[in-house]
């Protein structure tokens, strides 16, 4: 008779697996838990210390840590091996189903102490999955109960091919790794950089294409967890491409940096090519459209609340956007879209979460770091000019900041009465950067803002910035020639205001 070990803690599915197994004729064995559902449910399971011969000691930490349950899962299909188990009285199994006690979902509890989360450390659960996998050939191993129905189904074919055993696995050595990498995450704790990284990521989304049609591309999520990706809802419009999901990330999280003001954000190729604020969603999104209308064509348009049929008519009556994200829509909008807008993809979502360590990767590795956190506190910047800002100015000064760090480097950004009217991105020198910002505000920046990711090493930069008008300046400072800077800056009657903190973009 085939014999199947059932230890698991998601016990979804596990009823009908095991009826499955039962009526294909495999004897059941299980650990208290599992085997006190399949009990109740009415199917014959042997207990594991009823196989082991030795009771289940320290609360259960261990149970199956026994030549009985080891040398089943790891015996080969040989003489030698046969020989071994008859000796001492060993039994084979031929089917493991097994996933690990909840770590994540423990550790993701406020206030959860390092005992309680070191009892979720599975210990028994990983060394059998491990020992199942490694003898694969001899031992159907199940870690996911997705795949209760398909392991079923080939049983009942007469057995389960060779390619499948390899697929299910490749499933439990991943499973196992994990599960380790969670625990390894969670006793790090808050090091920024701790000496080792160990991620595993599951591929959540297969992507039209990369960065170019001849790339493939797909989004991976760490495995055993979920972000705002995992929960956007495409309404309509053609399947997502890689840059699709990069720029729609870039330009949803701006779009939240300014809280609960309506806000709207266009980006194109990863910068922001039009940003406002406004009273209302559809003036922010009008206003940030009409900074730079030939940019916006085939961007991205993030709104940080919802379309109505109204706002839904002015998007579409503008040229198209690849990708618009939004945390909801109205029918009527979404009608409207799938007439006029029908290859846009349109998302909704809700808020993204905080970053985490951000990844690159180089030759042999990664280049790692934080995330680029811009500081909005006044009380920790300098007005460093004769003149202070105004309110208003300070207002304009706080949205072209929040852009610019956004913006690659080099970047300078103009903004005049709520909208990023200027964008300068990605010059090698900060003078080409703002003699393309003004060139871009043509005449609306007089009375605005202006930012710079770094400090002006140089007046030159300064100069061009204000001859779009603009009244305030931020920056991080820090320039061996600050004070000619700010020389220049009180000769044009500018306020300036010094963060202490570069926000370069790459």
């Amino acid at each position: 008779m085939p014999r199947a070990l059932l230890s698991v803690s998601d016990k979804s599915g596990i009823v009908a697996f095991a009826t499955g197994l039962v009526e294909l004729g495999f004897d059941l064995v299980s650990t208290g838990g599992t085997a006190a559902v399949l009990r109740e449910a009415g199917l014959p399971v042997e207990k594991v210390d009823a196989v082991t011969g030795a009771p289940e000691i320290l609360g259960g930490r261990v149970k199956t840590l026994h030549p009985r349950v080891h040398g089943g899962l790891l015996a080969r299909p040989d003489a030698e091996h046969e020989a071994e188990l008859e000796q001492h009285g060993i039994e084979r199994f031929d089917l493991l189903a097994v996933n690990l006690y909840p770590f994540r979902e423990t550790v993701a509890r406020p206030g959860v102490t390092l005992a309680e989360a070191m009892e979720q450390v599975d210990i028994g659960g990983p060394a059998m999955v491990r020992a199942a996998a490694k003898n694969h050939a001899a031992v159907v191993v199940v870690v996911d109960p997705e795949s209760y129905d398909t392991v079923l189904a080939e049983l009942r074919e007469g057995h389960v091919a060779p390619a499948r055993r390899r697929e299910l696995a490749r499933a439990a050595f991943a499973h196992t790794a994990a599960y380790d990498a969670a625990i390894v995450g969670w006793l790090d704790g808050e090091e920024p950089l701790p000496s080792s990284l160990h991620l595993t990521l599951e591929r959540a989304e297969s992507l039209r294409y990369g960065e170019n049609p001849h790339q493939a591309g797909a989004r991976y999520r760490e495995a055993g967890s979920q972000g705002v990706w995992d929960l956007v809802q495409q309404h309509g419009g053609m399947a997502l491409s890689y840059l699709n999901v990069f720029d729609a990330d870039a330009a949803w999280r701006l779009a939240h940096a300014f809280g609960e003001v309506p806000t709207a954000v266009i980006v194109k190729h990863a910068n922001p090519c039009g940003v406002a604020c406004a009273d209302t969603l559809a003036e922010a999104y009008q206003r940030a459209f009409d900074a730079d209308p030939k940019s916006a064509f085939g961007g991205v348009v993030a709104l940080n609340g919802h379309v109505d049929a109204k706002l839904g008519e002015s998007i579409a009556g503008n040229p198209k956007a690849d990708v618009l994200i939004a945390r909801g829509f109205e029918p009527a909008a979404l009608e409207r879209f799938a007439t006029k807008r029908k290859n846009m993809r349109v998302l909704g979502s809700p808020p993204p979460a905080q970053p985490g360590l951000q990844l690159r990767r180089i030759d042999g590795g990664f280049l790692v770091q934080g995330p680029d956190t811009v500081t909005l506190d006044r009380e920790s910047w300098t007005v460093v000019t004769q003149r202070q800002p105004s309110e208003r100015e300070w207002q304009d000064l706080r949205l072209a900041y929040l852009v610019c760090a956004a913006t690659s480097s080099n970047a300078i950004v103009l903004a005049a009465n709520g909208v990023a009217v200027g964008i300068g991105a990605g010059q090698q020198s900060r003078v080409d950067a703002a003699e393309l910002a003004v060139s871009k505000a043509a005449g609306r920046a007089a009375g605005g803002a202006c930012a710079s990711d770094a400090f002006f090493p140089f007046r030159d930069g300064l100069d061009v910035a204000a001859s779009s008008g603009v009244t305030a300046v931020i920056q991080p400072g820090g320039s061996m020639r600050d004070a000619e800077v700010i020389a220049a800056a009180d000769e044009h009657g500018l306020a300036m205001v010094f963060t202490g903190e570069r926000h370069f973009r790459h």
